[in-house]
């Protein structure tokens, strides 16, 4: 190969574009794995920028917590760029275990900047009680940066979502946590939502919240919805902005001057692409853009800074609440993944829908995210398998299709078409690198990538931080 490029570059009419290729080939590679690097080009400092983006390919729930985690070893800043405190990110760092519901994953590695960036939508209450927990356990949370134009999730919103969720019926029933996401999500749409950095005036923000609050109690008490209690409320809302107060920053100048510095900053998102209010499973979905192009609007950062998304996919599917899922196993294989997996919510506790992996929508997933390397979790909870099966296609009909449908009634009559692959039999908790994996569990990685025109960067095969390795 050495020789080869010498050979090109020994003629003048290409060998500048052949290095330009090289060059920007070398940086793909740096940009997915170490901080930054630089070198002196005309007497100028030239840096290759490292922003990477981490985001769930499948409906949630893949690991991202733990990925995170894993990356931050590598990272200078740590951001979480969309949704709320519906999504829980669980880290074993080796002694204990972890649920993150709003702070960065990255907190349990001292001294990483952790940002809440403008595109989350944030419960001051649960915040506060989150940096508690935290700090009792040991973690400091000093590093936290609250973005001033995030908006805040009020005590009508939860009411709000009680109430719409409570009456839905049949289909129309979403399956919200009833946290307040998606009316949150709805004020800032309709210009009424509150925003951090109006926890900065304290008059101010008490004017703003009872506004609110008595609107909420005249539109929804006169019919049925919960009455507030606006004193209790505002008592107890209060106290948080206290002490968030001193947290809140302009998270948009911070994040990019640690770009521009040449800080690895990693972009952390919740949820799963499916769950994505535009390209996910809709109306099944949540509130926000959960996939790789939702980082830029959520954070500020300019496109051209992103140089790598980690894609993170579960060894096989699950999915939490309502909605279309073609691969579900509603039988004992279903239930042995559940149980295997410790398949039950981190934020509601509910028992996750099973089933086998599907190429189909992951395939989409990763041409929507523009996924440059897979991290597989859980691969583990397959090991007593004699055989895994892999949805390479859907059958409607007469017909078979190997594109996502975009229509959730589409979707809701699929038939799944199955590859069946021989399992391995053999634990592989104790793997620490590629070559130690079973054959026949490095063929089933290896067929996901090529279903799914990506690359492996990671395995995961436990729960805990150490039982994770590149590729």
């Amino acid at each position: 190969m050495f020789n080869l490029i010498l050979e090109l570059i020994s003629f003048p009419e290409i060998s500048f574009f052949v290095l330009i290729l090289i060059f920007l080939k070398l940086a793909r590679l740096v940009a997915a794995f170490p901080v930054s690097w630089g070198l002196s080009l005309f007497n100028v400092k030239v840096f290759i920028m490292s922003v990477s983006v981490l985001v769930g390919v499948q409906w949630g729930d893949e690991g991202k917590g733990k990925i995170i985690d894993v990356l931050t070893k590598d990272a200078g800043m740590v951001v979480r760029f969309q949704g709320g405190n519906n999504a829980g990110h669980t880290v074993e760092n080796g002694k204990e275990h972890f649920v993150l519901h709003l702070i960065p994953s990255g907190i349990l590695r001292q001294g990483v900047p952790c940002v809440i960036a403008n595109g989350v939508v944030v419960d001051p209450v649960e915040l506060v009680k989150e940096m508690n927990m935290l700090t009792a356990r040991g973690v400091d949370v000093s590093g936290i940066q609250l973005g001033t134009r995030c908006q805040l999730i009020m005590p009508w919103h939860k009411l709000i979502d009680a109430f719409r969720e409570d009456n839905a019926k049949g289909e129309k029933k979403i399956g919200t946590t009833k946290r307040g996401i998606g009316p949150a999500y709805c004020s800032k749409a309709e210009r009424t939502g509150i925003r951090g950095i109006e926890m900065a005036d304290a008059a101010r923000f008490e004017k703003r919240f009872r506004e609110e609050a008595d609107a909420y109690n005249k539109m929804y008490v006169p019919f049925g919805g919960e009455k507030l209690d606006v004193e209790a409320a505002w008592k107890e809302v209060s106290a948080a902005a206290d002490v968030l107060r001193p947290y809140l920053t302009d998270t948009v100048v911070t994040v990019n001057e640690a770009n521009r510095k040449g800080v690895h900053v990693l972009l952390e998102g919740a949820q799963g692409a499916f769950l994505d209010i535009d390209h996910g499973t809709y109306p099944y979905v949540t509130s926000s853009n959960t996939t790789s192009g939702g980082a830029c609007t959520g954070t500020g950062l300019a496109p051209r800074t992103i140089s790598c998304v980690w894609g993170v996919l579960k060894a096989y599917s699950t999915r939490v609440g309502e909605g279309p899922f073609p691969t579900e196993l509603d039988n004992a294989e279903g239930e042995f993944l559940r149980q295997k997996g410790g398949e039950f919510g981190a934020t509601t506790g509910r028992p996750r829908r099973c089933g086998w992996l599907d190429a189909v929508s992951c395939r989409h997933s990763c041409l929507v995210n523009g996924v440059d390397y897979l991290a597989i979790t859980k691969l583990d909870v397959l090991d007593d398998l004699d055989e895994i099966k892999i949805c390479t296609a859907y059958r409607i009909g007469d017909k078979v299709v190997t594109g996502f449908p975009e229509d959730v009634y589409d979707l809701n009559r699929v038939e799944p078409v199955y590859e069946t692959m021989p399992g391995w039999k053999t634990s592989t908790t104790g793997v620490l690198a590629w070559n130690d994996l079973p054959e026949n569990a490095q063929k089933y990685l290896l067929r996901i990538a090529e279903l799914v025109d990506s690359k492996i960067g990671i395995v995961s095969v436990g729960p805990d931080r150490a039982q994770t390795f590149r590729v």
